[in-house]
């Protein structure tokens, strides 16, 4: 998708497709009231005619409007003129793109005339995160289920702070639509050493990347993350991603489960629906998002990645329940099920990323449980954490970018149910509380480090998708989240 900025004087004689904003009550934003004027009340008489009142979400539709060049008019309600902000804007920009994505017409004009450049940079990021296909490896498609617009130009009455205003959000899109493509691709083409090769070749950004393969992580005592993948014939990775731009305080870190693919191991999952484990590896590929748009925008602080790349397959060598593994910590973990291997990778992740780097907080991204879905939807993530003003800054964060957490408990009680008659702690605790307690599990991995486990299970792949800025498929949660909360409370 092509996004342009131009004058706010060729919002009226663009050919394509033409989009402007309304306000509730049926007042017109101020680019609409120009294209009005020029197409003498055609807007006018069609709301009237259709009873269009602007209410948030609702659009009206006016082909090959009198006096103009446009072959489509459409106006977006965006509920009452006050509210007109950011959040609004770039979701009714993605509207105007869903709406007219396939009218024939090759380029859309977003008249956002006497509206901000912050507003016209956050409708060039909506417009962006709405355009997202995933259709590498489509070889026919029906022409009309094909978009026809190619290129969105906004026209803003000062181009150049447009520009400016969009340059990060830009390098927010590219992050957001990297985290989906890794999200997208069948576990065939994106395995566990595919995926640390596509981290490395960020490196262009100014990213510093390590890949630490079986062997290195034999030496460093990652039994809990290397007997999850010993069933596979593909070589399980950890992922080490750098990027230093602040001065010299400790970095923020930032953890993902990278589960590749995930048959359930010997606990073998069921066949139906098996093949949306594609995306066990969301909370990797958030992290991955994150830190190429702190390296995409130049991000003044200093933060590291770090992926457990695996994948769980049924093998006469792989592991089984009942098996005690020994994790990098020197803690021993009892295998109770073999498909609650997510968080045995994390624990070996987590470990490392403090040993190592000795971070100033963590925070963990999993695609952990299906009891998360239970409790919470498919419209938040489950936040738990050892730390209120952390917690805090992550919940507030999450408000701002759309990305929605909502806090959970972390009950000292339900330890009870991870304990091991043979090992320091088993890896489930019954069917109760199944979030709290893989959250629990982890929280044995975490030292004294302000830490909190985002559990986005019910949120990295949306099938239907009901948001315009969210195609169906993967969402890339987390990248604008993360990518926000560093903003907000980190750089210096």
């Amino acid at each position: 998708m092509q996004i342009e900025f131009v004058a706010a004087s060729e919002a009226e004689t663009s050919s394509g497709a033409w989009a402007s904003a309304a306000f509730e009550g049926g007042g017109l934003s101020p680019g609409a009231t120009r294209f009005d004027q020029a197409a003498g009340g055609a807007l006018t008489r069609a709301m009237a005619a259709a009873r269009f009142t602007g209410a948030k979400g609702k659009t009206l539709e006016v082909l090959a409007p009198p006096g103009v060049e446009a072959s489509h008019a459409l106006l977006i309600g965006v509920g009452p003129q006050g509210g007109f902000n950011a959040a609004r804007v770039e979701l009714a920009a993605a509207q105007a793109y869903q709406a007219l994505k396939s009218c024939g017409a090759e380029s859309l004009t977003l008249s956002l005339v006497g509206a901000s450049a912050a507003l016209a940079a956050g409708a060039a990021l909506g417009v962006r995160l709405a355009a997202y296909r995933f259709d590498r490896y489509r070889t026919r498609e029906k022409a009309d289920a094909k978009p026809t617009i190619r290129t969105v130009r906004i026209a803003v009455d000062d181009v150049a702070a447009a520009k400016d205003a969009y340059a990060p959000l830009a390098a927010l899109a590219d992050a957001v639509i990297f985290a989906r493509d890794l999200v997208s691709e069948p576990a065939n083409i994106l395995y566990p050493a595919e995926f640390a090769s596509r981290v490395k070749a960020l490196e262009s950004l100014g990213l510093a990347v390590e890949i630490l393969g079986e062997a290195e992580m034999t030496k460093l005592g990652m039994g809990a993350l290397l007997g999850v993948g010993q069933g596979s014939s593909r070589e399980s990775q950890l992922a080490v991603i750098q990027w230093k731009g602040g001065g010299d305080e400790a970095p923020l870190a930032f953890v993902g489960k990278g589960v590749c693919f995930d048959t359930g191991g010997i606990s073998l999952k069921p066949a139906d629906g098996m093949e949306d484990m594609i995306w066990d590896m969301g909370g990797a590929a958030a992290v991955t998002g994150l830190m190429h748009a702190l390296a995409g925008r130049k991000a003044k602080v200093n933060a590291v990645g770090i992926l457990g790349l695996v994948e769980n397959m049924p093998d006469g060598n792989a592991q089984r329940p009942g098996d005690i593994v020994t994790s990098m910590s020197g803690q021993t973990i009892e295998v109770i099920n073999t498909d609650a291997e997510g968080r045995l990778v994390l624990a070996d992740a987590l470990w490392y990323v403090q040993d190592r780097f000795k971070p100033s907080l963590i925070v963990d991204l999993a695609t952990l449980t299906g009891a998360i879905v239970v409790a919470l939807g498919h419209d938040f993530g489950g936040l738990y954490s050892n730390n209120e003003e952390l917690a805090e800054r992550l919940l507030k964060a999450s408000q701002a970018s759309g990305d929605w957490l909502w806090r959970m408990p972390l009950p000292a009680a339900y330890e009870k149910q991870i304990e091991s008659d043979a090992a320091d702690v088993k890896n489930v605790g019954g069917r109760p509380g199944g979030s709290i307690t893989a959250a629990l599990f982890l929280q044995h991995f975490v030292r004294d480090t302000p830490w909190a486990h985002l559990d986005i299970a019910a949120v990295a792949w949306k099938k239907p998708s009901t948001v315009a800025t969210i195609p169906q498929g993967a969402t890339g949660f987390g990248v604008r989240l993360l990518n926000q909360f560093v903003a907000d409370s980190y750089e210096t």
